[in-house]
């Protein structure tokens, strides 16, 4: 089974070894947003997961969890 994208952006967050406010500060995102998509109560936009995917140096397939 294929984990949600919120376990999947924590994941990278705390793999990273940063906090939501660093990661907010680093991409422009609000940490409030990043929180809300970590819980999976809501989802990024494409042009969001495009500066997570450039922050963490991964393809957007990478981000989402697709092989």
């Amino acid at each position: 089974m294929q984990k949600s994208l919120g376990i999947r952006l924590r994941e990278l967050r705390e793999t990273a070894g940063i906090s939501q406010a660093e990661l907010s500060f680093q991409t422009k995102i609000s940490q409030q947003a990043l929180s809300l998509w970590e819980r999976d109560l809501r989802v990024p936009n494409i042009l969001s997961c495009i500066a997570l995917a450039n922050y963490y140096n991964i393809s957007l397939d990478e981000l989402v969890g697709r092989n």
